[in-house]
C-alpha cells in the first residue's frame, strides 16, 4: 500500500494520497501518541534542504495506515515542542488530530468504503499521510442516497459537497451564522436544489426583509401588506385578542366576552347562510373554529349585552373591547384582516394562494412581512404554521410542506416570557410531528443562542456558517457529535459562503464551500436595482412614495376598481347562490405582465367596501 522508507522501487498501484515526486519525510509522519479519541503525529515542517513545506495545516483531513484500514483524522492543532525554529536543520513537529472514522477497501465499493468511529487503533510508529481522493469520497459518500450538489469540499475543491436531500427535509434543518457571511443567499441556493429535486415540495418563506422573491423569480409569487389575504375568522381566540390587544397584556374580562359571543356570530353566519336553526351539541361553533362571521354581528351581539339590566358591572369590559374592535377594523394597516364588510367562506382561496395549491409551475411563496405590523406578525405567524400544519395532516401525506423561518429568533425566543406562545406553540408542533405528516421546517437565524432550544434540537442537520458570538458557538457545538467537536473551532474564522454541516443529511461532518450564485439570484439584489431606478439621476428620492408607504396607504392602481367584481345588491355574501369570481392564475408557458412575472397578488374584491 505504501513505499517504505528503505525501499528505492515504488509499488505497482498508483499511489493518490501521495505525489511521488516529493521527498517521503516531506509528507510522512508516525503516530506517537494515542488516547482513543485523539492522536498525535511526528513529523517535519520542512524538508532536508530546509525548505518549508506546508504539508500539515490546520483543518486538513489526514490518514493512517493500518493495513487493511486507513483510520481518518482531522488535523485540529499543529505545534513545535520547543517553541523555537531551527534554520539549519529540519524542525520537528507535533499533529494533533481527532480521529473520525476509518475507510476499508474492497466491497460493496471499490473506492472503499467509510465508517464512522473506530474499530482499530493506531499503534505507536504507524505511518500518517496527506488523505488521497479516492478515500476522501469515500469519507463523503452518501451510500445511495438521493443527493445534491451544493458546493466543493474546502480541502479538495475538485470534490462535490452534496447533501441527502430527502433527510435533510424530512428531520428538518437549520443555517445559523452571522450577518454578512451569505446566509440568505446560501438559503437561496438550498431552495433551488430542493425544488429541482424535489418538485412536488410546497414552500412558504416567512421572509421579515422582503428578499427572496427576486432571488426566486421563476418559482415564487410573492405576498406583501398590499395583496395579503386573511380573514380575521381564521384566526383562533388566542390570534386574534393578539392583534385586538395589539402585543399588550390581554384583559381576562374582555377575553372570555369574545369567547362566549364569537361562536354566538359564527351561528347567526351559518343560520343565516343555510336558513336552518343552529342546535347545540355536534353542531355547536367554537371560537377557534375556522367558521365565517361578521364583526358587524359581534358588534351588535356586544351592544345587545351592554343593554341588558344584570350586566352594570360588565359594561365598562364590553364598552373597552367594542372599542378594540373598532380601532382594529379603523386601521389602514390591518386591511389585509378587516378590509371587506363582505364576508364569505373564501378559505379555499385564502389558502390555495398562500400554500400554491395547485402551484402551476410557481411552488414557492414569499411571504413580505417587512410592512406588516410589528403587534400582528406573531399571530400571523401563528396562523400560517397552523395551517401548514393542518393541511398536511388532513392531506394524508399528498401535500408536502416547507415552511422556511428567515430570523426565527424572532418567533421563538429561548427566553419563555418573550414571544408569542401560539407561535412558538406551531412551530414546535412541526419541529416535533412535522415529519410524519409531510410538513418540514427550514430555520434561519443568526443568534442560535437566542432561538428556542427545543427548536435547534428538532434540526437534525446544521450548516453552520462564520459564527463570533460565544455563546452561539456553544449551541452549535452542544449539536454536534464529540467525534467532530475540534471542527468547529473554525466556526469564527470561515470565509464567505463556507460552512461547516453535520448532521442526518451528512455522511460526515464536513467543511465546503457553496456554490457561487449569479449575482441577479442573490437575495435583496432586486430590490437594491429597484431603489437605484427609484432615486434616479442625481440620487433624488420620491418624498411622497416613502410617506405613503410609511402610512400603509399605498396609491391604488387605475385599474384595480375596473377589475373589481360588482356585488349583487339583492343578496348578501353568504347567501345561497353567491359566489366570487375566482381568482386568476397566470399562464405558466405564455409570456405574462411585469407584475404577474414577479408572482405578485393583485386584489379584486377582497378589501373593497361597499
Amino acid at each position: 500500500m505504501f513505499v517504505e522508507r528503505d525501499r528505492s522501487a515504488g509499488e505497482d498501484t498508483v499511489q493518490e494520497r501521495r505525489d511521488a515526486a516529493q521527498n517521503d519525510k516531506r509528507i510522512l509522519g508516525h503516530v506517537v501518541q494515542c488516547d482513543g479519541a485523539r492522536a498525535t503525529i511526528a513529523a517535519f515542517a520542512d524538508d532536508e534542504d530546509g525548505a518549508i513545506t506546508g504539508m500539515w495545516t490546520v483543518g486538513k483531513m489526514i490518514s493512517i495506515n493500518l493495513g487493511p484500514i486507513r483510520t481518518v483524522g482531522l488535523v485540529y492543532a499543529i505545534g513545535k515542542a520547543d517553541r523555537h525554529w531551527n534554520p539549519g536543520d529540519q524542525n520537528a513537529i507535533e499533529v494533533s488530530v481527532e480521529l473520525i472514522g476509518e475507510v476499508r477497501d474492497g466491497l460493496p465499493s471499490a473506492s472503499g468504503t467509510f465508517d464512522r468511529g473506530i474499530t482499530q487503533y493506531p499503534h505507536i510508529g504507524a505511518v500518517a499521510h496527506r488523505i488521497r481522493t479516492r478515500d476522501l469520497q469515500a469519507v463523503y459518500d452518501l451510500a445511495g442516497r438521493r443527493s445534491v450538489t451544493v458546493g466543493s469540499l474546502s480541502q479538495d475543491e475538485s470534490i462535490d459537497a452534496c447533501i441527502a436531500i430527502d433527510d435533510t427535509l424530512a428531520r428538518h434543518f437549520a443555517v445559523v451564522g452571522t450577518t454578512g457571511v451569505g446566509k440568505s443567499t446560501a438559503v437561496s441556493l438550498l431552495l433551488r436544489k430542493t425544488i429541482e429535486a424535489r418538485p412536488d415540495l410546497r414552500v412558504l418563506i416567512l421572509d421579515p426583509h422582503n428578499e427572496f422573491a427576486s432571488a426566486l423569480p421563476e418559482y415564487s409569487y410573492r405576498i406583501d401588506t398590499g395583496s395579503l389575504e386573511l380573514p380575521f375568522w381564521l384566526f383562533r381566540l388566542e390570534e386574534l385578542a393578539e392583534v385586538l390587544f395589539r402585543g399588550r397584556e390581554v384583559v381576562p374580562e374582555e377575553l372570555d366576552v369574545l369567547r362566549d359571543l364569537i361562536p354566538i356570530a359564527k351561528s347567526a353566519y351559518k343560520s343565516t347562510n343555510s336558513g336552518t336553526i343552529v342546535r347545540r351539541g355536534q353542531d355547536s361553533m367554537t371560537a377557534d373554529l375556522p367558521v365565517p362571521y361578521r364583526i358587524a354581528d359581534l358588534i351588535r351581539l356586544i351592544d345587545e349585552r351592554m343593554g341588558l339590566l344584570d350586566s352594570k358591572t360588565d359594561r365598562p369590559a364590553l364598552k373597552a373591547l367594542r372599542t378594540r374592535i373598532e380601532s382594529a377594523i379603523a386601521d389602514p394597516r390591518y386591511r389585509f384582516m378587516f378590509a371587506s364588510r363582505l364576508i364569505e367562506d373564501s378559505i379555499h382561496e385564502t389558502i390555495g394562494k398562500i400554500f400554491r395549491v395547485p402551484h402551476n409551475g410557481r411552488p414557492v411563496t414569499c411571504f413580505e412581512m417587512a410592512g406588516l405590523p410589528s403587534e400582528v406578525v406573531n399571530s400571523v405567524c401563528s396562523v400560517l404554521a397552523r395551517l401548514a400544519f393542518d393541511l398536511a395532516l388532513w392531506s394524508e401525506g399528498k401535500l408536502r410542506l416547507l415552511l422556511m423561518c428567515e430570523e426565527a429568533h424572532r418567533y421563538m425566543p429561548s427566553d419563555p416570557n418573550l414571544g408569542f406562545a401560539p407561535t412558538r406553540h406551531a412551530l414546535s408542533r412541526i419541529a416535533k410531528e412535522g415529519r410524519k405528516y409531510g410538513c418540514f421546517l427550514g430555520v434561519v437565524t443568526q443568534r442560535p443562542g437566542e432561538l428556542d432550544p427545543t427548536i435547534l434540537s428538532q434540526c437534525s442537520t446544521v450548516f453552520a456558517m462564520r459564527l463570533a458570538n460565544e455563546q452561539d458557538q456553544a449551541i452549535i457545538r452542544s449539536a454536534i457529535a464529540d467525534s467532530s467537536a475540534s471542527t468547529l473551532s473554525f466556526l469564527s474564522s470561515m470565509g464567505q459562503r463556507e460552512a461547516i454541516a453535520f448532521g442526518d443529511g451528512i455522511a460526515t461532518t464536513m467543511r465546503f464551500k457553496f456554490e457561487r450564485l449569479a449575482p441577479d439570484r442573490i437575495p435583496g439584489a432586486g430590490k437594491h436595482h429597484e431603489a437605484d431606478v427609484v432615486a434616479g439621476v442625481g440620487g433624488e428620492v420620491d418624498l411622497a412614495m416613502i410617506v405613503d408607504r410609511l402610512r400603509n396607504q399605498q396609491r391604488p392602481a387605475a385599474a384595480s376598481l375596473a377589475s373589481a367584481e360588482p356585488a349583487d345588491p339583492t343578496r348578501q355574501a353568504g347567501d345561497p347562490g353567491y359566489r366570487r369570481a375566482p381568482f386568476p392564475e397566470p399562464p405558466s408557458t405564455q409570456p405574462a405582465p411585469r407584475e404577474e412575472q414577479r408572482g405578485e397578488f393583485r386584489n379584486t374584491s377582497f378589501g373593497l367596501r361597499r
